[in-house]
């Protein structure tokens, strides 16, 4: 009962963590299972069957919000279900032993782009034309494969590809990823299935998962608007890395004061990214305030500006805005937009 308890509460955190992110679902439950002990099958087959039911409510809670594109969906969900299938089907046909030090690779190499992209401003400028079959199919192709070989991928790969690409709302490329997961998880599914049959499943840890899940979907939804995705992100990016670098660190057999050092070096990391992305959250707060603040003031009044976090605690400046010097109030009506754009990503 205990054991039970604790998978719940590991379901409930990894979908708070995903809705307020986006992703990372799969990724920290996999990582999660895989340090209690785990067969990496097993856990990969597990998370994705729980998935299915969290991805549902998922994707039925944003087409209520109209955060779903559709045409994106159609595009990308066909090709990650392919890519799901091929790579349970491989995880499924390797030993326990060669299969653990891959997963944890493929979690590790995942964590640290968590780091990375967290520890850097968040944007998203919107380009022109829409999403095209040539750039999504490859991409659900490779996330859906990365996903199920290794107990997550599919949000880390897909979400920021859209993001960057620049031609999605964040709240539509959230939507749309969340939606197009649960088909993903379908035929990972239904590739562990006939890979692993129905032993290759816990289902006692698919309930317990599946019960968290339900029950912080919700929460997530609320938790978004409240909680930093910058500082979230790099919290968990950084989690996921020393987790599964124990593992690898046991598997490549190290001993000595080698392991030390690489805790040492990935601590050193974790914090300097934890630093990067206080900062560039502090950042981007104060360029929405400023943006907001000349959105609000209109053409004639003057700007109270915030003055920059750089800057020291200096008392505000104040900015013309008439019809003269208003010329630039283009671009703040579009930074303003941008900051609006990115409350689901920043938080």
């Amino acid at each position: 009962m205990r054991k039970l308890l604790i998978l719940a509460l590991v379901g409930l955190a990894a979908q708070l963590v995903d809705g307020a992110l986006g992703m990372a679902y799969g990724l920290t439950s996999s990582t999660l299972l895989l340090f209690a002990g785990v067969a990496p099958a097993a856990a990969s087959a597990s998370v994705h069957l729980a998935e299915i039911g969290t991805t549902l409510a998922a994707g039925l809670s944003h087409w209520r919000f109209g955060n779903v594109d559709w045409r994106v969906v159609a595009r990308i969900a066909v090709p990650g279900a392919v890519g799901a299938f091929a790579g349970a089907t491989f995880l499924s046909a390797i030993s326990t032993e060669a299969a653990a030090p891959w997963m944890a690779a493929i979690l590790f190499s995942l964590g640290a782009y968590l780091l990375v992209r967290f520890s850097r401003p968040l944007r998203a400028n919107r380009a022109a034309g829409g999403l095209r079959t040539r750039f999504l199919a490859p991409l659900g192709l490779v996330a859906g494969f990365i996903d199920a070989t290794g107990g997550g991928g599919w949000g880390p790969v897909a979400t920021p590809a859209l993001l960057v690409s620049g031609r999605l709302e964040p709240r539509r490329v959230i939507g749309s990823v969340d939606t197009a997961e649960f088909v993903v998880a379908g035929a990972a599914s239904i590739g562990f299935l006939i890979g692993l049959g129905t032993e290759g499943f816990l289902l006692s840890t698919v309930l317990a998962l599946l019960a968290g899940g339900l029950v912080a979907a919700p929460v997530a939804a609320w938790l978004v608007r409240i909680v930093p995705a910058q500082l979230l992100g790099a919290v968990i990016g950084g989690v996921i890395v020393l987790t599964n670098a124990r593992i690898l660190l046991r598997a490549g057999e190290l001993t000595g004061p080698a392991p030390t050092l690489v805790y040492g070096v990935l601590g050193v990391g974790w914090l300097t990214a934890l630093v990067l992305a206080g900062r560039a959250l502090r950042r981007a707060r104060h360029a929405r305030a400023v943006a907001e603040a000349a959105l609000a003031a209109g053409p004639s009044s003057p700007v109270a500006v915030p003055a920059s976090p750089a800057a020291g605690p200096s008392s505000p400046v104040a900015v013309s805005a008439s019809p003269a010097a208003a010329a630039p109030a283009p671009s703040a009506r579009g930074a303003g937009e941008r900051a609006h754009g990115l409350a689901a990503v920043e938080g």
